[in-house]
């Protein structure tokens, strides 16, 4: 983007992952509006399993095979997006200001996304966000959720509830869609999948507390944890759509992260 030595690469990458851990930590709050009854079904039906109201031992290590599920979902779908990417910006590498432009372009686009999204949390305007999901995607990933809310007592006692979280990547979820979108614009799918699976990976403490000792969030924490995610949302947007500018030759104050750059 400019002049001087390329910085290294993990000194790159710490303020984005940081960004992406932080949305993760707040963002659990928010995903016990779409986890959060499947997972009362499932710890209760671990809970009727050993008998006991009791945490175990056993049960400590099912919800963590289950978060651990959710984190490596997110970590394969953000890869494919950014493949998805590579693929996209590849098309136009042949003709250089082209690829530019759309490289260009679509920080633009990825970063207002992003940032619009974040200013709706900020405001308490998150439950406008979950109504951006088409009917149609919710109707299909409700008949998902279904399925597995039905076969739940299968899928809890042993290694097969690692594929009960996966299906939470597939879920719609507002969270997660800034990410994805994120991801495509990058263009790099390890760096990506990295991103999502520390976002996921974030997401633990919340859902692990909830499914083990709180069993709820308050409105009002849920509300104050709202707000700093959309502040996180903010910083992540705002590395995308500086990207974009800067390419454009428009010089804003951005972060060093490497973004999607043609071969060769």
């Amino acid at each position: 983007m400019d002049g001087g030595a390329t910085p290294p690469a993990v000194d790159a990458a710490t303020p984005e992952a940081a960004a992406f851990l932080l949305v993760g930590l707040l963002a659990g709050a928010h995903c016990l509006g779409m986890c959060g009854p499947l997972v009362s079904v499932y710890a209760d039906r671990l809970s009727k399993q050993d008998g006991t109201n009791a945490l175990t031992l056993r049960q400590v290590r099912q919800h963590g095979l289950f978060n651990l599920g959710r984190a490596v979902s997110y970590a394969f779908i953000g890869g494919l997006f950014a493949l998805a990417g590579t693929l996209f910006f590849g098309a136009f590498d042949s003709v250089t200001a082209v690829g530019s432009g759309v490289r260009a372009t679509t920080g633009l686009l990825v970063g207002t996304a992003i940032i619009l999204t974040g200013i709706g949390y900020l405001v308490g305007r998150s439950a406008a966000i979950d109504r951006l999901t088409p009917d149609v995607v919710t109707r299909l990933f409700g008949r998902i959720s279904g399925w597995a809310t039905a076969r739940v007592d299968t899928l809890v006692g042993g290694p097969r509830i690692l594929g009960l979280g996966a299906i939470h990547g597939l879920l719609p979820c507002p969270i997660i869609y800034p990410a994805y979108l994120y991801a495509f614009a990058t263009g790099a799918p390890l760096r990506a999948a990295a991103l999502l699976g520390l976002l996921g990976l974030g997401t633990i403490p919340t859902l692990f507390l909830y499914g083990t000792l709180l069993g709820q969030v308050s409105a009002r924490r849920r509300a104050t944890l709202h707000r700093a995610l959309g502040a996180a949302f903010l910083v992540l947007g705002y590395i995308s759509l500086s990207h974009g500018l800067m390419l454009l030759g428009i010089h804003v104050p951005h972060l060093h992260i490497p973004f999607y750059q043609p071969l060769g």
